[in-house]
């Protein structure tokens, strides 16, 4: 079998870092991207491997030179997984104008620069896959990480528009939207800094609603399960346009789609408002 080669973003931790074991073990080259980097590693194997690259999706330069590197050393690249992504927490008469793009930052134009850096070896090639992590967030808006769902609702549409433009040229897109799951994230979320003031008129609710999310989060799915369904994709001949991993996420999609938008966000905010 062919060695695929992958570039994966936002892979030190929690889905992508399950990603990459998963595609090592099935005998992949992943070039896996993170802000910090970390030791390469090969599997039992010997045939796949991880060459771990310290890379900012938000660095244009060094996007560029790392998927030059990658085709100056495998010839090719058969797809990318953008999974970098990041949460801020608080109510949004709370959140600066900094914030805001915090969160967009990463979440988003991230992602598109990276699709951008690969777009034209894909081409060049007639083929290549874009996976993008978006989050069932995206569908289902959540409550005082409504800039989390926001960026994960335009990653959505974005990766729709791009199967349209690139068809032509061989290329795939598929996004995966993750229910809650058990990861790093958790720990790793921030919150606005008006927001942690108790004086907020909106910090118990906030803290409250956070909480419940917490919770459910450190109660989800392993990561590993989210990522076998983004490696599975990268083996199939013709990906899926969405994938939402777990059965309940992919009710709770539909539901929201079919009932009526008034009842929808009513039950949401039953949960966390």
């Amino acid at each position: 079998m062919e060695t695929k080669v992958v570039l994966l973003t936002g892979a030190s931790a929690g889905i992508g870092l399950a990603a990459a074991n998963l595609l090592m073990d099935a005998g992949a080259t992943v070039y896996a991207a993170s802000r910090r980097g970390g030791d390469n590693k090969k599997s039992s194997s010997g045939e796949g491997e991880i060459i771990n690259i310290a890379l900012d999706v938000n660095d244009e330069i060094s996007l560029k030179s790392a998927v030059e590197n990658i085709i100056k050393q495998k010839g090719k690249l058969d797809a990318v997984i953008c999974n970098a992504g990041n949460g801020i927490a608080g109510a949004i008469e709370d959140i600066s104008s900094e914030e805001v793009k915090y969160q967009f930052e990463t979440n988003f134009f991230g992602a598109v620069k990276t699709i951008q850096a690969c777009l034209p070896v894909f081409r060049s090639q007639g083929y290549g896959k874009v996976i993008a992590v978006s989050s069932v967030a995206g569908v289902i808006p959540i409550p005082f990480q409504t800039l989390y769902s926001a960026s994960k609702s335009a990653l959505l549409t974005f990766m729709k528009a791009l199967s349209l433009e690139v068809k032509p040229f061989g290329i795939q897109c598929c996004t995966v939207l993750p229910g809650d799951t058990k990861t790093d994230f958790t720990a790793a979320r921030k919150f606005a800094e008006k927001a942690q003031n108790t004086n907020s008129p909106y910090y118990k609710k906030m803290t409250a609603s956070i909480a419940r999310m917490e919770k459910d989060e450190q109660n989800g799915r392993p990561a590993e399960f989210v990522a076998q369904k983004m490696v599975n994709q990268v083996y199939k001949n013709k990906m899926c346009f969405t994938v939402i991993p777990g059965i309940e996420y992919k009710i709770f999609n539909w539901l929201f789609k079919v009932l009526p938008t008034r009842l929808s966000v009513w039950i949401v905010g039953l949960l966390y408002a």
